[in-house]
């Protein structure tokens, strides 16, 4: 494996492991070894998966204390735009974003740690997200930063939205505890 340093600190793109043969593939997304080797020692305490339809965006969700959590995130079907937004407010980077496509034909992750909101839009037909969260879902700590509210071109004009995402609090209204 391989992390690859962003802009943003703490964030990184993941070169995993990708190997096939006549059978199909096999992508090694985590291995704790490696990880520590990269300098990050998340301590995964959830799995979980999205189904995404076309047309979709999901986001920009995080939790705040502390129920904060690291994200690594993959996508194991299809292809989607991940977008993350830097709440973290002596970052030196605190409301900027970036963004990276990843497939399920690629060996990227994206690793996200603490402090930043997290969203996609969904490229292909059906994509299946994966991620592997570093605490557990508290419902109080739940939280979100509009999609549209913080000067990301998402390149679409009317995407599908839950109403969840359609009514999160704009950026600019946002008082980060980060």
């Amino acid at each position: 494996m391989r992390f690859v340093e962003t802009g943003l600190k703490g964030l990184f793109v993941v070169e995993t492991l990708l190997k096939g043969d006549e059978r199909g593939k096999l992508c090694k997304t985590y291995n704790a070894d490696s990880f520590h080797l990269g300098g990050l020692f998340p301590d995964f305490k959830e799995f979980l998966y999205t189904f995404t339809g076309p047309g979709a965006i999901r986001g920009m969700h995080f939790q705040s204390p502390p129920y904060e959590q690291d994200r690594l995130v993959f996508v194991i079907k299809g292809s989607i735009t991940d977008v993350v937004l830097d709440l973290r407010k002596d970052s030196g980077c605190y409301g900027s974003y970036f963004d990276i496509n990843l497939t399920g034909d690629s060996a990227r992750a994206l690793y996200v740690p603490k402090g930043f909101a997290h969203g996609f839009k969904s490229l292909g037909k059906e994509n299946i997200v994966g991620y592997l969260i570093t605490s557990v879902f508290s419902k109080e700590h739940d939280e979100g930063i509009r999609w549209d509210s913080f000067g990301y071109d998402w390149e679409i004009d009317s995407p599908m939205l839950s109403d969840r995402d359609r009514n999160l609090q704009p950026f600019r209204d946002y008082d980060s505890p980060f």
